[in-house]
């Protein structure tokens, strides 16, 4: 009987690596049949320009990604069915397309990471680490949406720090007798970042033939900034309400600077409570163990005789 039990001690690290090795064997041998199967593939039009110009808008690492995943790109977005496909194509232009990004690439990057996480995470499980097997998952299923949440945050963070300023200085413009539309182009030229991208996407709508309400409502459709959303909603209420344009763009940024200070203080308010408790946790402690430490130095007790030495 030791010597069955030492026999099967022995064999368990060869059959978990065994286990793995068939795993990883059999993925690569469907990514071999899938790649067969779509080998003659065309790639779309916006991926092969972004692959193109990868080098320029793109990092060396996320360029050989595309490149890996780029045939299999529509067999993810048919998977992903036709629904979460505009919701992500949403979602990707609401991030500003960071990096070039298009939908496809985005389907390329999908792919390559879901298939390291699947087999690095049956690695893991086969060598019963589970921790890092839904690490490994994880990451396999978040890791191309990472960087699209990331995007869309700082974006409309941008926006909403820009807009106020921005509806300032385009109510000064139309003050002076310019239209709206002149105004609007003429402001739009002299901002960069975000913001400033959006308004020459809607002002590019409307010289293709779009009516201004609709180029707008798309305006707020791409951004998820609730200020754009005020902004928009305000400036279509007053034009049809025949409101002055210059007074109606003065009153959404005095109320867009009331809204940004109310959500500063609200912020304030939630860190008072969290850098206390980071006080009572960590630095309380701290503090009382110098304290004690140098009350017992100061005393001149010897530490010896105290712990029966």
């Amino acid at each position: 009987m030791p010597t069955l039990a030492a026999g099967l001690t022995l064999q368990s690290p060869l059959l978990a690596l065994g286990l793995a090795l068939l795993a990883a064997a059999a993925v690569a041998a469907a990514l071999a049949a899938l790649r067969l199967l779509r080998g003659e593939a065309k790639l779309p039009d916006d991926l092969a320009v972004a692959l193109e110009s990868g080098a320029a808008r793109v990092s060396t690492a996320e360029s050989a990604v595309d490149r890996l995943g780029i045939r299999f790109a529509p067999l993810v977005l048919r998977l992903m069915g036709p629904r979460r496909v505009d919701a992500k194509r949403r979602r990707i232009d609401m991030a500003g397309n960071p990096g070039g990004l298009t939908l496809d690439r985005y389907a390329a990057r999908r792919f390559v990471y879901g298939v390291f996480g699947l087999v690095l995470g049956l690695v893991f499980l086969t060598n019963d680490s589970l921790l890092f097997a839904l690490l490994t998952f994880a990451f396999g299923l978040t890791a191309a949406d990472a960087l699209i949440w990331q995007a869309v945050r700082d974006r409309r963070e941008v926006i909403d720090r820009t807009l106020p300023d921005f509806l300032d200085v385009l109510a000064v413009v139309v003050s002076s007798g310019l239209g709206f539309r002149q105004a609007l182009d003429r402001v739009a030229e002299r901002y960069e970042g975000p913001w400033a991208d959006e308004l020459r996407i809607t002002l590019r709508q409307m010289d293709m033939g779009v009516s201004r309400r609709q180029a707008f409502d798309e305006l707020r459709r791409r951004n998820s900034s609730e200020q754009v959303a005020q902004f928009v909603s305000a400036l279509q209420q007053g034009e049809e309400l025949g409101s002055p344009i210059a007074d109606t763009l003065i009153q959404i940024a005095t109320d867009m600077r009331r809204t940004d200070a109310q959500n500063s203080r609200r912020r304030a308010a939630k860190t008072i409570p969290k850098a206390t408790m980071v006080t009572l946790v960590f630095l309380l402690p701290a503090t009382m163990i110098l304290i004690a430490a140098g009350m017992f130095l100061g005393s001149g007790s010897d530490l010896g005789s105290i712990l029966g030495g």
